[in-house]
């Protein structure tokens, strides 16, 4: 496996594979990986000859009062996860390397960025679109892998690719979850003991209004029954 830390020596080594043929999968994180980040890895290893992976915690994306200096950063642990799974190229920058001192340019999916959880994190899928347009400069991939977990990102993600005729097709992977169906989450361990048996009821609530519609329960109020929250 391949670790490197600069967009040249990103670029050398992704132009050699490309001259020889090889097409390139993408995965972009922000480290603290967990299963979820693994499967992605492994799904792209069946769409692409060479499979890219990022580890940048991106400073534009967190708002003022984030957690940006106490997010998980776990490289040792991340590097050992990807060696054991045949990941081919690490990409590792500094918050320099991606970002001048001097950089003027943002890049905005306009009306899809402000709603829902945009709403609540100003200027959140500004940095997402941003880093992410940058990262696919600089990787060239052919193909790069989304968690469905994060909808409105994949969206954004979706949305700007189309806008600007980017050459890369992006693929949406299936939630990887705890057996309690908690949605793995590198934030998962802020967690204390009460939050995490809490949590789960969220998506085993919304599987039991589906069941319920699906069924053919057209009452909505008799619905808000099958809750399981408290």
């Amino acid at each position: 496996m391949h670790t490197v830390n600069t967009v040249e020596a990103l670029r050398t080594l992704i132009n050699t594979w490309k001259a020889a043929g090889n097409s390139i999968a993408f995965v972009p994180t922000m480290g603290n990986l967990h299963a979820g980040h693994c499967q992605l890895v492994k799904a792209a290893k069946e769409k692409a000859d060479k499979v890219v992976v990022s580890i940048f915690v991106n400073p534009t994306q967190f708002g003022a009062g984030e957690d940006f200096d106490s997010y998980p950063r776990t490289e040792a642990q991340d590097h050992e996860k990807l060696r054991a799974i045949n990941t081919d190229l690490v990409f590792q920058p500094s918050v320099s390397e991606m970002y001048s001192p001097d950089a003027k340019t943002v890049v905005s999916v306009t009306g899809l960025s402000e709603l829902y959880c945009g709403a609540y994190r100003v200027g959140h899928f500004d940095g997402v679109a941003t880093v992410v347009c940058k990262l696919f400069n600089m990787v060239q991939p052919n193909v790069a892998l989304f968690g469905l977990k994060d909808f409105q990102q994949l969206a954004v993600i979706r949305t700007m690719v189309k806008d600007l005729n980017m050459p890369v097709d992006i693929i949406g992977i299936e939630t990887v979850r705890e057996a309690s169906g908690l949605a793995m989450s590198s934030r998962n361990s802020y967690l204390n003991q009460a939050e995490q048996q809490l949590a789960p009821l969220l998506y085993q609530s919304l599987c039991a209004v589906r069941e319920a519609i699906l069924a053919g329960n057209d009452n909505y109020a008799a619905i808000e029954q099958y809750s399981c929250l408290p």
